[in-house]
């Protein structure tokens, strides 16, 4: 690793080897090679005077790329393409003269931009799947377990545990839904040419519409497409990246949004995110065990969610067939989008995977509030025995800031029970009363809910994509 000089932290902590070989000058390189491959082998299949030696010297340098040669060219002529173009001749001295045949530069970088993220999609995707399995797992784990719920951060109707994940857990469904469609609709830009009119290859054959309208289609199933965009300018559609990067931003969101509420229950001690032996949680209190792994995950997902305004703004601002201030923001914003996003799933699959909960402590808070939630079946009660409804409602109201008083002023324990007992508008006891207080009573359908999701939207998931289920996250630091 060299100290002297700036290095990316997507690479040294937190993107994974697989993600970063995606993005990486090899990944690059040999795909630009293997597409130089499939338009000669193209070329020639449609008449071109192509060798089948020619081709063979070209598959025989494929992965063996000369990067000095390429690098001591480009300093010389300020382009990247033909210095690769001029690397590969020299190394293929018979095909010199056919690399490249018709194509401009966005041939080898455009298709190998699709290429790319169509292959760092797929990664996320598997990796979205194995979270979306763990998530199920506790969920499913917990769907009986009853918790107090919140609605602006304030004690509301209990759910359940499990059922609080499954909220989390729906997000990262509507983003696997999301990616799916974004996939399926990946297309290579094929040959267009300098303008997208494919004008060199009416030279080339000799204006013959047939074998052209051929070509796009023949390059696609070489490089494992099903089709190249219609039409274009020079380059595909920049809207294509803002779509894949939204796509990344989504399960940002929904990852920052878990994160957030996993910080949230730290804080309240009801649940945490796994802490090692040896882990250190602050420098100065000993004690402390700071939810840093959930930190890590709202940092990165900002990060994310932010970098999609950058192929948002590139895509508007492209002028007419093709212009070249995309470059160098697409070479920062779509690699870092996915290296980060890939981290971001590798923290949550840790996460997930050791997530501890702590039932006496959700109990102990659960049943200080639930008086208070219980009000309404013990106003009905009391109506049942013959009270007034507007009467006994305007008498718990009462009693209610009452025992919130003694809670929040006096730092007592809420005696609302007592205070209703004591009041004969009720007739009630005390042991009646506390009758009342079973937890699994106030938390509605939640169970059932949990396991309906479970059974008709995620299992079906997890189904169809077993081959990819089992992927543990290792995380750097």
């Amino acid at each position: 690793m060299s100290t002297d000089r700036y290095t990316s932290p997507l690479s040294e902590r937190y993107a994974s080897k697989e993600m970063q070989y995606i993005f990486s000058q090899d990944m690059k390189f040999k795909t630009w090679r293997k597409l130089w491959i499939a338009l000669a082998e193209t070329e020639k299949e449609l008449g071109l005077p192509i060798t089948q030696e020619q081709i063979d010297e070209l598959k025989a340098h494929a992965e063996d790329i000369n990067y000095d040669v390429a690098k001591a060219r480009e300093k010389e002529v300020r382009h990247d393409v033909m210095s690769h173009v001029y690397a590969y001749g020299v190394q293929c001295p018979k095909a010199k003269g056919i690399i490249h045949l018709g194509a401009t530069s966005c041939y080898v970088g455009d298709n190998t931009d699709i290429i790319i993220m169509t292959e760092g999609l797929r990664l996320v995707r598997k990796k979205l799947i194995n979270v979306i399995a763990e998530l199920a797992k506790f969920a499913d784990q917990y769907k009986a377990l009853p918790t107090l719920a919140f609605t602006h951060f304030q004690p509301a109707q209990p759910t359940t545990v499990g059922k609080r994940a499954s909220l989390w857990l729906n997000e990262f469904c509507m983003d696997l839904e999301d990616l799916e469609y974004v996939l399926s609709t990946m297309k290579l830009l094929g040959s267009k040419g300098t303008t997208g009119t494919q004008a060199s290859f009416l030279e080339l054959f000799d204006g013959d519409q047939e074998k052209i309208d051929q070509i796009d289609p023949m390059i696609a199933k070489k490089m494992g497409f099903e089709k190249c965009v219609p039409v274009s300018g020079q380059t595909y559609s920049r809207k294509v990246d803002t779509r894949v990067m939204n796509i990344l931003a989504g399960i940002a969101a929904s990852a920052h949004k878990m994160s957030n509420d996993i910080r949230l229950l730290q804080h309240l001690k009801e649940v945490e995110e796994p802490f090692e032996k040896s882990q250190i949680g602050s420098s100065a209190m000993a004690y402390k065990r700071n939810p840093m792994r959930s930190e890590r995950i709202a940092s990165l997902s900002r990060y994310v969610m932010i970098d999609a305004l950058n192929p948002a703004i590139t895509s508007a601002t492209q002028w007419f067939e093709r212009t070249l201030d995309d470059s160098a923001n697409k070479r920062l914003s779509i690699a870092e989008g996915f290296l980060t996003i890939d981290g971001i799933l590798d923290l949550c699959l840790n996460v997930v995977d050791g997530l501890v909960v702590y039932p006496k402590v959700i109990e102990k808070r659960l049943r200080s509030e639930l008086p208070f939630m219980a009000t309404e079946n013990i106003m009905m009660d009391a109506v049942k025995a013959g009270g007034d409804r507007q009467e006994l409602h305007e008498r718990i109201r009462t009693l209610s800031m009452e025992a919130g008083k003694n809670v929040k002023v006096e730092g007592k324990d809420n005696n609302l029970l007592e205070l209703i007992a004591a009041d004969p508008a009720f007739n009630m006891t005390l042991e009646q009363l506390e009758s009342c207080m079973e937890p699994s009573r106030y938390v509605g359908r939640s169970e059932i809910q949990v396991t309906n999701f479970l059974r008709d939207v995620v299992q079906p998931i997890l189904d169809a994509n077993k081959d990819v289920l089992g992927v543990k996250a290792e995380i750097t630091v």
